[in-house]
């Protein structure tokens, strides 16, 4: 008889060790799953204040009437598709993070191409309203790219505890995978040519 507890005793113990580490593994996963929703809302929140700033600057800008309208439209309709274009927390996979910051660098773009066609009319650049408008729009391309970081050193923390042995093994029996990180725009490893 106690020749049988004996085996019966240690799997009962290798067993529980095992659910022990599985249980663990799938918290910590949950947790840090958790963490990095928070840092998407974050990284959301700053993207909104940036699309709820440009009406304002762009009816600022409207104002004056030799302005270009090209210049003008395309920021609208770049702003219109970076707003359209939704990701969900439970959705950030590589390609949806790539097509995000795909429509956000356009809608970057546009607003640089604004913000240079502006020092041809020194009668808005001297617009309070105006300069008010900017410094809120540059504060919050900073939290952007601040909320952009957070994010990607909890993906990064989260990914790199996914794919450790033995959590990579039940990672795959629950089905956590790798979460995309935000990368730099094409093209920004090029420093800008400035010419006098």
């Amino acid at each position: 008889m106690k020749k049988i507890l004996i085996p019966i005793a240690i799997i009962a113990v290798i067993g529980f060790i095992v659910y022990s580490k599985a249980v663990g593994v799938y918290n910590t996963f949950v947790q840090t799953e958790e963490t990095i929703n928070g840092q998407w809302a974050e990284v959301e929140t700053q993207y909104q204040r940036r699309a709820d700033l440009i009406p304002n600057l762009v009816n600022t800008v409207k104002g004056y009437a030799d302005f270009e309208q090209e210049t003008l439209t395309g920021v609208i309709e770049a702003r219109a598709k970076a707003t359209s274009i939704t990701l969900q927390a439970d959705d950030l996979t590589p390609e949806n993070i790539a097509k995000f910051q795909g429509a956000q660098d356009q809608l970057s773009g546009s607003l640089s191409r604004l913000l240079v066609a502006v020092e041809r009319y020194p009668d808005l650049k001297a617009n309070q309203n105006f300069l008010e408008l900017q410094a809120q729009l540059e504060g919050t391309e900073n939290r952007i790219a601040v909320a952009r970081r957070n994010f990607n050193q909890s993906v990064q923390g989260y990914n790199s505890n996914l794919r450790i042995f033995p959590n990579n093994i039940f990672a795959g029996w629950y089905g956590f995978e790798r979460k995309g990180y935000f990368e730099a725009s094409a093209g920004s490893e090029n420093a800008p040519t400035v010419e006098f």
